[in-house]
């Protein structure tokens, strides 16, 4: 009869996955031993069965992990508390440190917020020294790198305040602290919550100064960080009246033209012109509709004709003026040359603000015509002549015959442009001249194709 030798052994805990954290341990650790089983060992033909050895070896493992990630939360306990301690000296190594541990550790950013390294952090924005200052900036926005709970956290404790005391203090900040404030702000603005709490702050007016300073330096990434946290802080309608006062329009109109920010430009003008405040902004910027304009004809540029074509169809909407300064700026040879030539939403965009264009165009031809079509149209009273009537429909056919002139003209001029364009885009000979079948075209257009 075989012999059954059963050992009371620990049960292994589960095996070891890379999901296990820190936190992990901290649960297991609180949580009671369970009553131990025993696990029966064999033997079979007088060899040992291998599976208490694998599982002992498996425990082995668990055990070395556990003990590893022990250390690791006993290490950034110590960090937390030099954080805390009095000296500046250790409060700068220690957020030096913690700018290390959380440049590219997503857990150690949850584990170290849970221990409370914000607070200390944030304070440590009071000290005079710049080198602290930064330190401490640096390990804030690591902290809010991709992580919107920690950004909650920082602007809840009070970061977005002591950065603009530091901005506004007599001791104008050093290039590196101004800077790093900069990256937070695009940093934190990323969380939508925060945006109107930074947007009111006061810190529109710095990012336009920073941007304004860093003009031209090609390359510069604190010039890009002020563009982007500037968008997002323009994705909220509630930051736009800020943005209006901070004369930041102009400044961006008058940037398009530099392929290095225009397309970012775009993107803000974008947002600023869903609002009443934001369209005013931009119509009374000077020279703003022919720069617009002149964005259309980026063919190198897809993004930059799509976002352009976008501003003007939405000013094209709603304000009959604007439409006026976006047909003396040139603007239907372009959206012509761009129904041919852009991207399928930039076609769809340009052909929006053609339609209204024609539109506007018909009406005003309705209306030269309004004070002549009554009486063309009304009824002889007292027994008026037939020749009398007869006259006022051929004046009001004149007339027509005038209006339908003038708009073939302007029909032919558009397509003769926008052929040139098209010639001159194809690198074909200069001499080129187009078909008879594309004159025929032309010769016949009508009013219903008016682009107008």
């Amino acid at each position: 009869m075989q012999e059954m030798i059963y050992d009371a052994v620990r049960p292994p805990p589960p095996p070891p996955t890379s999901t296990t954290t820190i936190r992990s341990v901290l649960k297991q650790s609180n949580e009671p031993i369970k009553t131990k089983r025993p696990v029966k060992n064999s033997i079979n033909n007088g060899k040992p069965d291998k599976l208490a050895d694998l599982l002992n070896l498996e425990e082995a493992e668990s055990d070395a992990e556990t003990t590893k990630k022990v250390q690791a939360l006993e290490g950034l306990k110590r960090l937390v508390k030099e954080l805390q301690m009095e000296k500046e000296e250790n409060k700068r190594a220690g957020a030096s440190r913690v700018r290390l541990l959380t440049k590219d550790d997503p857990e150690s950013r949850v584990t170290l917020a849970m221990l409370g390294t914000i607070p200390p952090l944030v304070a440590m924005l009071d000290f005079e020294d710049s080198n602290s200052q930064i330190a401490a900036l640096y390990a804030l926005l690591n902290l809010g790198i991709g992580n919107d709970q920690n950004k909650a956290a920082i602007v809840k404790a009070g970061a977005v305040h002591k950065m603009l005391k530091l901005i506004e203090s007599p001791n104008e900040p050093s290039q590196a602290v101004s800077d790093a404030i900069v990256a937070n702000f695009l940093g934190l603005s990323a969380l939508d919550s925060n945006k109107p709490i930074i947007g009111s702050s006061g810190a529109i007016p710095f990012l336009v100064k920073t941007l304004k300073i860093l003009d031209k330096q090609s390359g510069c990434q604190a010039r890009h960080d002020a563009l982007r946290a500037l968008y997002n802080l323009s994705i909220s309608p509630s930051n736009i009246p800020f943005i209006m006062e901070s004369d930041l329009i102009p400044f961006l109109v008058n940037a398009l033209g530099d392929m290095d920010v225009s397309e970012r430009i775009l993107s803000i003008l974008s947002n600023v012109v869903s609002t009443p405040e934001g369209r005013k902004g931009i119509s009374i910027a000077p020279e703003a509709f022919p720069i617009l304009v002149d964005v259309l004809n980026w063919t190198d540029s897809p993004g930059c004709q799509e976002k352009a074509s976008y501003i003007l169809m939405v000013m094209a909407h709603k304000a009959y003026r604007d439409r006026q300064a976006m047909i003396e700026a040139g603007i239907v040879s372009s959206l012509l040359e761009l129904t041919l030539l852009g991207s399928m939403l930039a076609q769809k965009r340009a052909s929006r603000i053609l339609e209204v264009l024609r539109v506007d165009k018909g009406k005003q031809i309705s209306g030269n015509l309004g004070g002549n079509t009554s009486a063309a149209v009304s009824a002889p009273i007292y027994g008026s002549s037939a020749n009398q009537y007869g006259k006022d429909c051929f004046v009001e056919e004149g007339m027509m015959s005038e209006e339908k002139k003038a708009v073939k003209l302007l029909v032919q001029q558009s397509l003769q442009n926008n052929m040139k364009r098209i010639v001159n885009r194809a690198n074909l000979p200069q001499d080129f001249v187009p078909s008879e079948h594309l004159k025929s075209l032309t010769a016949s257009s009508t009013s219903k194709s008016l682009p107008f």
